[in-house]
């Protein structure tokens, strides 16, 4: 099966690859690496914004760090000339949330990104992450996540 025709079995369209938001890239490719860079959490609503630990739960920060992983696949799409065939594996992925102090659950808030990336890809979903507290994020965004990836 194609991730293209999993991603539909997901009930998943993959959106434009989002532009950036200052000055950098979306994305660089090196040899066969794309290194995507942070893709903040939205959705066709627009932002999703908040502070694990104030005003979102676990839950809601984990399917804001699933649109983060869903845009990353965009980038990748987009680095592929659009073919997502081309995609190998997810290497690592570097997730930042927004959250108070005393939050502690940032890897059950980046399982929404990891857990989407399995479901989509399959062990070639599988990858390295570190889940790491910010003060605060851009746009007062609830998560961020960059990721690396191989391509063929």
């Amino acid at each position: 099966m194609t991730i293209e025709a999993r991603l539909a079995e997901l009930g998943v369209t993959l959106p434009d690859a989002p532009a950036p938001a200052a000055n950098y890239v979306p994305f660089v490719v090196v040899g066969n690496i794309v290194h995507v860079s942070g893709q903040i959490s939205q959705d066709a609503n627009g932002l999703i914004k908040g502070r694990l630990g104030a005003d979102m739960t676990v839950e809601d920060g984990a399917a804001a760090a699933q649109r983060c992983a869903i845009s990353l696949l965009a980038q990748v799409k987009k680095a592929c000339g659009g073919d997502l065939s081309r995609l190998v594996r997810a290497v690592k992925l570097t997730g930042f949330v927004n959250s108070t102090t005393d939050f502690t659950d940032q890897p059950k808030v980046i399982n929404g990104a990891s857990d989407f990336l399995v479901a989509a890809l399959g062990d070639a979903g599988r990858h390295a992450r570190s889940a790491v507290s910010a003060a605060s994020l851009p746009l007062g965004v609830a998560v961020e996540i960059e990721g690396i990836f191989e391509i063929r």
